[in-house]
C-alpha cells in the first residue's frame, strides 16, 4: 500500500449489469485482505440526498451547547444523541478525542416488540428541534444502509458462501449514523491529542463521507501512517472487527485515526454497519482450512458490541 487506497466501481453493480456481483466480488475480497480499506465510486447515493446530511449536521454542531447537551448520549441510551468534545478516548492511551458526534440507530416501528431490549442495543431515535433534519438524515441513513446491504452481497459471494448469507442478518441491524465535527486543531494542544484516536472500526463496515478538508489516516501492515486524501462523491469503506470475525481473519480490519487540520473545522460522516442484536458470528466454512478450528469463539453481535463500546466511553 503505496498511499493510496483501492478504487472500486460499483456502477454495474448497482444497475445490475451481468456479471459485476462477481467482479465487485473480486475487487472487495483483494482489498479486504491487503489493506481492509477501499474508496466506491458509483454507488447510486445522490449527491443532494448527501448534501442534506452534511447540511443537517452542520446546523445541529451549531446549536448552543445547552441544546446539543439536552440530547447527550448518556440520557438518551442506546448509543443514540449527542457526545460532547473530549467524551470518547477511541485509543485510550492518548488523551480524549478533539471531536464532537450525533449519533442515530436503526428505528424500529412503534409496538415493535424489540424496539427496547434489556441489553440497551435498541431504542428510539433523539431529535433535535430544526427543521429539515429528520426527514434528511433519515433519507441518508436509508440511502446507505441500502448500498452497505449490497456489498455484503459481493462480500458473501467472495467469502465462499450464498450471496444472500447476509440478508437475514442485516434485515433489523444495529446501525448506527454518526455525524462528526472536529474542530480546528488549535496550535498549541495537548501532546498526542488527536480528533480520533488509533482504533479499529467495531462492526462489519463502515461507510464514510468526508468533506475536502482531509485528516483522516490508515496505518499500513508495516505499522507506517499514510493519509487517506478526500474523494470527492465517493465512500470511503473499511472492514471491521465483527466481519473480521466472520472471515476467520482472512479480512483486516485496519486501524485508522483523525487528525485534525491546524486551523480548519472538518465534517464526515460516518455509517456504522453492525449485524442483528442476535446474529451469531462465528467464521464462514469456507473460510476454515480443513481439520482446523475458528480462531474466534461464537460471539452474539450484541454482546460483541456492547464490550467495545464499554472501552470506548468506560476507558477500558
Amino acid at each position: 500500500m503505496d498511499g493510496s487506497l483501492p478504487v472500486i466501481d460499483l456502477s454495474d453493480l448497482t444497475a445490475a449489469a451481468p456479471g459485476a456481483l462477481e467482479r465487485v466480488a473480486a475487487a472487495i475480497g483483494r482489498a479486504a485482505r491487503e489493506v481492509g480499506f477501499f474508496w466506491v465510486t458509483g454507488h447510486g447515493v445522490s449527491p443532494a440526498v448527501s448534501a442534506a446530511a452534511f447540511a443537517a449536521s452542520e446546523a445541529f454542531f451549531a446549536l448552543p451547547r445547552a441544546q446539543k447537551a439536552a440530547l447527550a448520549i448518556d440520557r438518551v441510551g442506546a448509543n443514540r444523541g449527542y457526545v460532547g468534545e473530549g467524551a470518547e478516548s477511541l485509543d485510550p492511551s492518548r488523551p480524549p478525542d478533539l471531536k464532537e458526534a450525533f449519533n442515530i440507530g436503526f428505528d424500529l416501528p412503534e409496538g415493535d416488540p424489540e424496539r427496547f431490549d434489556a441489553a440497551g442495543q435498541r431504542g428510539v431515535n433523539a431529535w433535535p428541534e430544526l427543521a429539515g433534519f429528520r426527514p434528511a438524515v433519515e433519507a441518508y441513513f436509508a440511502a446507505v444502509l441500502a448500498l452497505g446491504r449490497r456489498l455484503h452481497r459481493a462480500i458473501a459471494l467472495d467469502l465462499g458462501a450464498d450471496p444472500e448469507f447476509f440478508a437475514d442478518k442485516l434485515d433489523r441491524p444495529m446501525a448506527t449514523l454518526r455525524l462528526l465535527h472536529y474542530p480546528p486543531r488549535p496550535a498549541a494542544m495537548a501532546p498526542g491529542r488527536l480528533g480520533a484516536g488509533a482504533h479499529t472500526d467495531y462492526g462489519n463496515l463502515t461507510l464514510l463521507a468526508t468533506d475536502a478538508v482531509g485528516g483522516l489516516e490508515v496505518r499500513r501492515r508495516d505499522g507506517v501512517w499514510v493519509a487517506a486524501p478526500p474523494m470527492p462523491g465517493a465512500f470511503v469503506v473499511n472492514i471491521g472487527d465483527c466481519l473480521m470475525r466472520w472471515s476467520n481473519d482472512v479480512y483486516v480490519s485496519t486501524p485508522h485515526r483523525v487528525v485534525n487540520p491546524e486551523g480548519r473545522e472538518r465534517w464526515s460522516i460516518a455509517f456504522f454497519l453492525d449485524p442483528n442484536p442476535e446474529a451469531v458470528v462465528t467464521a464462514l466454512p469456507g473460510c476454515v482450512a480443513p481439520g482446523e478450528a475458528p480462531r474466534h469463539p461464537p460471539i452474539t453481535a450484541a454482546a460483541h458490541l456492547a464490550a467495545r463500546l464499554a472501552a470506548t466511553y468506560g476507558g477500558a
